[in-house]
């Protein structure tokens, strides 16, 4: 495979698994949620990724109880965020999107959100749109839709990054084209799937993707 140059004017990334690695924290925090409420840490954990929280609980405990479950959940993870780093790649590329117009979709909400790009070193974006700010999660398009009008352009003049299946789906029902990052994405129709962001750089052509990185080129999803 040659490097892979893919034509947009701004990008829209997912938070966890994308630019930052929250892994050990999110499987620590649900596996200590699921064993409060008598619940097999594997079942849960097989529901959380590219859900929001409230989804998620929604699954396992009845209404009455979800929010108190999702102030549990979030409690949970705020008190174990300073473990977060930033996905290998992610301290180079989004220095050089200085005046490109990006924002980062998320199913987290805002404080958590917040609290895991901070911890690792990942600078906030202008627009963050969070589990607050929608009303249907992935994979609803609505997330991602609403990034793309907020940052003024048209959902196929921007990329989404994704790491999930659910969050993948979103970004193309919303009509973006969307690079897949991580080996779960090559079990979708991403355009393009990526080890990680290392050696992903903005270009005047758009985001260049190296050789080194692609797990699945241009043409070849499926």
């Amino acid at each position: 495979m040659t490097d892979v140059v893919l034509p947009a004017r701004g990008l829209l990334f997912d938070n966890d698994g994308v630019l930052v690695d929250s892994e050990v924290s999110v499987v620590s925090s649900w596996s200590r949620w699921a064993v409060d409420h008598h619940l097999d840490p594997a079942e849960v954990m097989a529901a959380v990724p590219g859900r929001r929280a409230a989804d998620t609980v929604a699954l396992f405990v009845p209404p009455a109880d979800v929010d108190a479950a999702v102030e549990t959940i979030t409690r949970y993870e705020l008190e174990d965020v300073t473990g977060t780093t930033a996905v290998p790649g992610v301290l180079d590329l989004v220095p050089q999107l200085t005046g490109l117009p990006w924002a980062v979709v998320t199913s987290g909400v805002r404080e958590l959100a917040t609290a895991r790009l901070r911890a690792a070193g990942v600078p906030l974006p202008e627009i963050l749109i969070t589990a607050e700010d929608v009303t249907a999660g992935k994979p609803d398009p609505e997330g991602y839709a609403a990034a793309a009008h907020r940052l003024g352009l048209a959902p196929t003049d921007v990329l989404v990054l994704e790491d999930s299946v659910s969050g993948i789906a979103a970004g193309q029902a919303a009509g973006c084209r969307v690079v897949g990052v991580g080996r779960d994405a090559l079990r979708t129709t991403a355009d393009v799937v990526v080890r990680d962001l290392t050696g992903a750089r903005w270009t005047a052509a758009g985001l260049l993707l190296p050789a080194a990185a692609l797990l699945r080129d241009v043409g070849t999803a499926g």
